[in-house]
């Protein structure tokens, strides 16, 4: 094995100096070709560009319809926050609840879910329940009643 047949490392690369004179070998368009869009300095394309025409997403027509803007948010309560924050023949409202800073936003009003268990007697008036809610009332000897 002789030194001019050793394996080339990273280190003795040699970095490609373009746009350094014709005698490079990469001299005048440094390596880009001649004209175009790509041969331009700061020159990206992003990857829907269509050269220009109008583009796919814009000639398919729209299609359906989305009824998000229109839609009845509730802000949720469980039963067990309802066992922590009250106490024993209290009446829940949307307001009360409001007041303790128990639900931040008011949206189009409140439901209350069934999760946890409820062990004090509640009057509980809001705009929605789940009916495994309104049995969990009932068992604890409370009243769920639709505003």
């Amino acid at each position: 094995m002789r030194l001019e047949n050793l394996p080339k490392s990273k280190e003795t690369k040699v970095e490609k100096r373009v746009g350094r004179g014709p005698g490079s070998g990469m001299g005048k368009t440094s390596t880009r070709g001649e004209n175009g869009q790509k041969s331009r300095s700061g020159a990206s394309i992003p990857a829907w560009f269509q050269g220009g025409q109008s583009p796919l997403y814009r000639r398919i027509p729209k299609r359906g319809f989305n009824n998000k803007r229109f839609r009845n948010e509730y802000a949720t309560i469980n039963l067990s926050e309802l066992n922590k924050f009250f106490k024993d023949g209290d009446t829940v409202t949307p307001e009360v609840l409001k007041e303790r800073g128990i639900i931040k936003k008011g949206l189009c009003g409140i439901k209350v879910l069934a999760s946890g268990n409820l062990e004090k007697k509640l009057t509980i008036k809001a705009q929605r329940f789940s009916s495994k809610a309104v049995t969990k009332i009932e068992e604890a000897g409370g009243k769920a009643e639709v505003i």
